[in-house]
């Protein structure tokens, strides 16, 4: 096996499928594993270069081969599909990620420590949490609205569901429907409970956390965008600059440029859809608050809010802030704001 250069692996949940490849870009290897049998051979190879694509069971699979010595790539899957040949099945798969990983400007995902993926766990299960609360609320207002009552939205009504549904005096409701809304409406209560619990989760560790308390002196980022950062940026040499970060997050706008002419488009939207959208919220509560807007990023922001609609701002702003993140997180500083620097 010492001829092997690049190892490509097509990921399964319990088959995976290799194709190796040697310095002169021929095929030397073509097999199958189950997991065990896939660990077992990994050991035993000699040092070489293990490329997969960048999806579920990735990162585990990343660590596993990097404490057996090997150089980990992980490519996202866009960018394998141009090389796969012909039909789809597992060996082509994997065949297209080994002679993706050999190419020299090839983009590559940075390998998530256990501690970031725990973070970003905690994060998907509040995010569920939260999905299921606002479906939860929607069928309770389904249900009234069968019953000629229309319910008023956001938590104060829903908390207060029973009290607002006794002060209806004009309409009153079957006793066993009554019984199914108390059914509903618990579950309700235990996710917010749940939610509670996560939020508590996420502060604590973004107090524990030394790179997200630094991130949290940048006005508009908490706990939340502060951890999720932690978790999904891993580290900010992965970037070049602020702004490929903010590429990667799809705060820059869409290109679409031919014969010598630039045309720029909306936002790209493209990558982390969750921590954009931390951003952008974050945008949004910095713009709340005028009066300390022009001290802390400067009168160009002033400028912007006073000349452009304000949904380009905050876009604009939630870019400057991804930018400043980087550079909080690569230089390992806490940000300073326009009258301090």
């Amino acid at each position: 096996m010492s001829t092997i250069h690049i190892l490509g692996i097509d990921l399964g949940k319990h088959c995976f499928h290799a194709v190796a490849h040697n310095y002169a870009g021929k095929e030397v290897l073509r097999k199958k594993y189950n997991r065990s049998q896939l660990l077992k051979f990994l050991a035993n190879l000699e040092t070489t270069t293990v490329a997969f694509e960048a999806c579920g069971g990735a990162h585990w699979l990343a660590r596993k081969c990097a404490d057996f010595g090997h150089q980990v790539q992980l490519i996202p899957p866009q960018y394998v599909k141009p090389y796969v040949k012909g039909n789809k099945n597992d060996f082509i798969d994997a065949a297209a990620i080994a002679e993706a990983a050999s190419r020299p400007s090839m983009r590559f995902v940075a390998v998530k420590s256990e501690e970031a993926q725990v973070i970003a766990v905690i994060h998907r299960i509040r995010d569920g949490f939260i999905k299921e609360r606002t479906a939860c609320m929607s069928r309770i207002g389904a249900i009234l609205l069968e019953f000629g009552l229309s319910l008023p939205t956001g938590h104060a009504k829903m908390k207060m569901l029973f009290q607002w549904i006794a002060d209806q005096r004009y309409q009153t409701l079957p006793q066993n429907l009554m019984h199914e809304l108390s059914l509903i409406h618990a579950h309700y209560l235990y996710l917010n409970e749940q939610i509670k619990i996560q939020d508590t989760k996420l502060k604590q560790l973004a107090e524990q956390h030394e790179l997200a308390k630094l991130l949290k002196t940048v006005p508009g980022i908490g706990d939340l965008t502060a951890t999720l950062c932690v978790a999904d940026v891993s580290a900010a040499s992965n970037f070049s600059n602020g702004r490929n970060m903010s590429a990667w997050l799809g705060l820059v706008p869409r290109q679409y440029s031919t014969g010598g002419r630039t045309k720029l488009l909306g936002v790209s939207k493209r990558g982390n859809k969750h921590l954009r959208t931390l951003f952008i919220h974050g945008a949004r509560a910095v713009l709340s608050r005028l009066e300390t807007t022009g001290k802390v990023f400067g009168q160009w922001l002033v400028d912007l809010r006073a000349s452009k609609p304000f949904n380009v701002v905050i876009v604009a702003l939630a870019n400057k802030l991804a930018r400043i993140a980087w550079a909080v997180l690569y230089h390992r500083q806490a940000f300073k704001t326009a009258s301090q620097s």
